[in-house]
């Protein structure tokens, strides 16, 4: 069967806005505390999301160490509209479309360092780790950023739309395009290995 419910826990799916609203405020308070307790909630979803984009670990790693130095020197400016992990995802991808224009170049992500970042994360079973392999080598930049932030980061396609600056339906569409290509995919390995 194909797994079209993505779980892979990142911790997002369990910490509410309220909770990271804190966070934020407690940032702007210049608290250390506080700005820890929000890269462990948030880290994952931010380096995934970067690497999503950029297709480099290098990259990603730097676009996840700016994204929180943007976040606390922003912090006292922020104003809670109940979406503080698209406030951050946004910081995340103008970093990282800033990058992609600082290096107008795009490479590959080799297969080890996704294969390295999934097998840090507890909880993905070896199906889950096929489709997001599947999904860097076949899907668009687009459809792969979308798949990775609902099924990875837990966002709803509305969030994902914010986040990305695109029509919803162009979000839907995108997504529903991307999970045919996944499960042609994987149909396409089974009857390989049957």
């Amino acid at each position: 069967m194909f797994l079209l419910h993505l779980t892979i826990q990142t911790g997002i799916e369990d910490t509410d806005a309220e909770t990271l609203d804190t966070c934020i405020y407690q940032v702007a308070q210049k608290s250390d505390i506080a700005f820890a307790k929000l890269y462990k909630l948030t880290s994952d979803a931010v380096y995934g999301f970067a690497l999503s984009v950029l297709k480099n670990t290098h990259d990603a790693e730097d676009v996840l160490q700016d994204c929180f130095i943007n976040i606390y020197n922003a912090a006292p400016n922020y104003r809670s509209d109940g979406k503080p992990m698209a406030w951050i995802l946004t910081i995340t991808r103008n970093l990282c479309y800033q990058r992609l224009r600082k290096n107008a170049k795009i490479s590959d992500i080799p297969e080890e360092d996704w294969e390295r970042y999934l097998d840090s994360k507890e909880g993905i079973s070896v199906e889950d780790k096929m489709i997001i392999s599947a999904c860097m080598n076949i899907l668009s930049d687009d459809e792969r950023q979308i798949v990775i932030l609902h099924a990875v980061a837990g966002f709803k396609h509305k969030q994902i739309a914010h986040i990305l600056d695109m029509h919803l339906s162009t979000v839907l569409s995108k997504y529903n395009r991307a999970l045919k290509k996944l499960k042609t995919e994987i149909e396409k390995e089974g009857g390989k290995n049957e």
